[in-house]
């Protein structure tokens, strides 16, 4: 007999008798890089010798991408001691533990030595990135430094993207303050391309990102130019699941909604909190429509609930299964709301401990990507650096490929991984934007951007100076000014009201209490990103 309702979400974990496994058995589970600690290739006058500027026991991975040619892996600063906060390895070996090279090249990363003005084209704090099918990279930058310690908002969030074939910034988009709280901290993304056409180059994409700290979600319409910021209870984290507990190890974070996850097919997003055993969705569509109305909900569904907590969600590009880890059984499983099949794919206590992030990039066929941090034992300060802390792991054959890549398909590559220099590692058709060159070996240098935006951006290197040199992190937002507030610990101990638990239906209704029905979250005002500082009005 098998079961039925919301008990089978994750009947895999709890139940493995009852959820068989696919034919054939587990799929294999492979190791595509690991490392004790991550270190970095530091240029000749970086301080790693200072623990405040280098720590390798503060540097924990919180996210994946999987390129043609490289891996990408975001190091948030959560404390201090984090040299740069975006990284790429090369794909094309399994198993080893290669030196982290800076993306795109150190000068994105002066943060590291409060050498950093906002308005100039760099990145403070990234928790995760994303490829979209024009092979740029979407890396939403969250601004703050040391989010778990004194919280300092060094700059505004922005979303830098990067084009993969000369590695360089061709647009820059920042937030409007109207959809920034004092405490946002931005840290998910989902570019959602289903409505985008071939001859913009993925410029008219909706971009859906999570406000973890002040939760919510901000909707970014790339090709209007125009933000807006939803909010709904099913995105504040529960009380009640505060405390996780990965093997002997319990730790209290309060976030909110962190994990997300895009069913193409069906329009669908998947998101949850870390502090829940829940899952919900909620339509594109109703993300897409705007800012809401006064006194109109969000129309959010709950999904279904797991064993315990987790932070890590995908789905596959085509067939809508979702993928999820949860902390407490240090496994992988999934879930076809369609089908309603369950299975355990990998469970291993030393390797899927604190799965931080889920990818199934169409650029790897059926393959489930999964990066574990040990993020745990980070937190509680009881890292064992003989032990491999961090992994990038990898299940074959259990996603399908949604084929968007079929249109773009001069953007693969034309030779191995191993011979990536100059023009010709990409098909003749590609047209770069600027006249590139590679780079000598041991060279590291930023080219201009080959486009720019509303908003006015300068140029790392056109007046910096070397790492080292005592010039001040400038804040002309003056963010940086306002008392230092750790939400993370005002949460943690009780300071802030926690939203009551939302009352919800049967088999995913949607939710229809709300807990404050006064509060509306800017949701009636639509704002221009482009509109000079201090000078927003509604459209």
């Amino acid at each position: 007999m098998r079961p039925t309702g919301f008990a089978m979400v994750l009947c895999g974990v709890l139940y493995a008798v009852l959820c068989p496994m696919p034919v054939g058995g587990t799929p294999k589970l492979e190791v595509v890089k690991q490392w004790n600690l991550l270190n970095f290739n530091f240029p000749w006058d970086y301080p790693a010798s200072s623990k405040e500027f280098y720590n390798p026991e503060n540097i924990v991975a919180t996210g994946l991408e999987v390129g043609y040619d490289r891996i990408f892996i975001a190091t948030p600063r959560l404390f201090s001691g984090v040299p740069a906060t975006i990284s790429s390895v090369p794909r094309g070996t399994n198993g080893d533990s290669p030196v982290l090279q800076a993306y795109p090249d150190w000068t994105h990363h002066r943060a590291a030595t409060k050498e950093y003005n906002c308005t100039e084209i760099g990145l403070v704090s990234v928790y995760r990135m994303r490829v979209d099918s024009c092979n740029r990279l979407w890396a939403l930058d969250a601004g703050v430094s040391r989010s778990l310690e004194d919280f300092e908002v060094t700059c505004p969030p922005k979303i830098l993207v990067y084009d993969l074939h000369t590695d360089q910034v061709v647009r820059r988009i920042d937030f409007p303050p109207e959809v920034v709280r004092r405490e946002s901290l931005y840290t998910n993304l989902i570019v959602d391309e289903t409505g985008s056409r071939p001859e913009n180059n993925c410029d008219d994409v909706f971009v859906y990102i999570t406000d973890t700290v002040a939760p919510g979600i901000v909707v970014y319409d790339s090709g209007k130019d125009l933000t807006w910021r939803v909010s709904h209870p099913a995105m504040y984290p529960d009380p009640d699941f505060a405390q996780s507990a990965i093997l002997e190890h319990r730790f209290t974070l309060m976030d909110g909604i962190v994990g997300l996850a895009f069913d193409m097919e069906a329009g669908i997003v998947y998101f949850q909190p870390l502090a829940t055993d829940r899952i919900f969705s909620v339509t594109t569509a109703a993300l897409r429509a705007g800012p809401l109305p006064f006194g109109k909900e969000l129309p959010v569904k709950l999904v279904g609930r797991k064993s315990s907590q987790g932070i890590g969600l995908a789905a596959s590009p085509k067939g809508g299964t979702i993928f999820f880890a949860p902390l407490t059984e240090t496994a992988v499983a999934s879930w076809n709301p369609r089908t309603n099949e369950h299975h355990i794919l990998a469970k291993d206590q030393e390797k899927i401990q604190f799965a931080a992030d889920l990818r199934t990039p169409d650029r790897d066929g059926s393959a489930l990507y999964v990066l574990t941090s040990k993020f745990h034992r980070f937190f509680l300060k009881n890292l064992d650096a003989n032990e491999f802390n961090t992994r990038i792991l990898r299940i074959d054959g259990v996603a399908s490929s949604s084929g968007l890549l079929a249109a773009r398909n001069h953007l693969k590559p034309t030779v191995p991984y191993d011979t990536l220099n100059g023009n010709n590692y990409y098909h003749s058709s590609v047209v770069l934007p600027v006249p590139y060159k590679p780079v000598p070996p041991g060279e590291n240098y930023a080219l201009p951007p080959a486009a720019t935006t509303s908003t006015p951006v300068s140029v790392f290197g056109s007046g910096g100076g070397a790492f080292g040199q005592s010039l001040r992190a400038k804040n002309p937002f003056g963010l940086g000014e306002k008392p230092k507030l750790n939400p993370y610990f005002v949460l943690n101990s009780g300071e802030k009201a926690f939203p009551s638990r939302p009352p919800f239906g049967i088999n995913g209704a949607t939710f229809v209490p709300k807990i404050n029905p006064t509060f509306n979250d800017l949701n009636v005002l639509r704002y221009r990103k482009s509109l000079p500082l201090n000078g927003t009005t509604p459209h």
